[in-house]
């Protein structure tokens, strides 16, 4: 019987409403295959500049080091994304986090249920078999070098900057995991222009020395881009810096069909974060609307990674796949052949998910 203290952090928009679906995912899982779990909450974002004044005041990082996950949502507010002067933002919580953290990988998997095949702009031909799994550096870059302005504030300047040890440690978690996929990596970078990037292939191909067993690929981050949408089968697992990461990532879910359906792990030497990536979408937030799928998922990521009950895993991803299957939508993955009483709500369709798990 696992035994896991998990921190329910829903942060701004709509990552209250998804955040909940998930413990109650949790909650189904610690109670079919007996696990004790329990939850605690903390503030981050907007909410917390409202409540404290600080983007992730030091209460909520004390109780994220001392869980063993956290649940997360996510962090912005249309109030700072129109204001570029502000200098207390939602985002610098979230960047805090993952420094203190030590949370230097984020794992995005792209894997399209074939349910969805029809969700997507691309052609289902195109898209068929796809599956990816993205390893995205989360401590370096540009996010966290040094930046400001100069010449009276009419010169904005950001430092991407990298070090051996932050490329050689993701370069080493994207090799393992492609030893247990189909033994393929892509190191996308932009090497031809950028001297980070020339230390980043320099590396990667040291790396590549102790895992003979895998094929490597070298991709420049423009052509990866667009070969994510004319050929995304050739990709098995890709591994890229911060910046480049984060712009892919958001482009390959059209692969899946929404961003709300795909989850994310970022993970260090201690306590991992999962979350959806699909942001705090407050356009919907408090219309019941928003797809939770991707956090359910961001779920099954937790119970893998962090706490290895893969069996339970398995178990969330094939209740989501039973209720595609049976033809449920929320309005983001809907498309014009989906039966109107099959367009279900956040709540709705957590509690299919619920159903077929139990």
């Amino acid at each position: 019987m696992a035994n896991k203290k998990i921190l329910v952090v829903p942060g701004d928009g709509i990552g209250k409403e998804v955040t909940a679906v998930g413990k109650l995912v949790l909650d189904a899982i610690a109670q079919k295959y007996h696990h004790q779990f329990s939850y605690d909450t903390a503030l981050i974002g907007h909410v917390a500049i409202d409540v404290t004044g600080t983007p992730l005041p030091d209460e909520s990082l004390a109780k994220m080091k001392q869980s063993d996950a956290v649940l997360f949502g996510a962090v912005g507010h249309p109030k700072y994304d129109n204001d570029p002067t502000a200098k207390v933002r939602p985002e610098q919580g979230l960047l805090k986090m993952r420094k203190e953290l030590g949370l230097y990988a984020n794992i995005r998997p792209i894997k399209l249920f074939d349910e969805l095949l029809d969700a997507s702009s691309i052609k289902p031909e195109i898209l068929k078999g796809a599956d990816i799994l993205f390893f995205r550096e989360l401590t370096g870059d540009i996010y966290f070098g040094e930046k400001g302005r100069k010449n009276n504030g009419n010169t904005a300047f950001d430092i991407a900057e990298y070090s051996r040890y932050e490329i050689e440690r993701i370069a080493r978690k994207a090799f393992d995991a492609a030893r247990t996929r189909r033994k393929k990596l892509c190191s996308v970078d932009k090497a031809n222009v950028i001297e980070t990037s020339r230390l980043w292939r320099e590396v990667v191909q040291q790396v590549a020395l102790d895992y003979p067993d895998v094929t490597v690929e070298h991709q420049f981050v423009d052509a990866t881009a667009m070969l994510l949408i004319k050929e995304p089968t050739r990709f098995d697992v890709v591994v890229t810096a911060n910046l480049f990461g984060d712009i892919l990532t958001d482009e390959a879910s059209q692969i899946a069909g929404s961003m709300g359906m795909l989850a994310s792990a970022s993970i260090g030497d201690g306590t991992g974060v999962y979350e959806p990536i699909h942001g705090s979408a407050h356009d919907i937030t408090g219309k019941g609307v928003a797809n939770p799928l991707a956090s359910i998922l961001s779920v099954a990521l937790m119970l893998d990674i962090s706490f290895g009950l893969t069996t339970e895993s398995n178990a969330v991803i094939a209740a989501v796949d039973a209720v595609l299957k049976a033809g449920y939508r929320t309005r983001d993955i809907a498309n014009s052949s989906t039966q109107s009483a099959n367009i279900v709500g956040t709540e709705q369709m957590g509690q299919l998910v619920l159903e077929y798990l139990k």
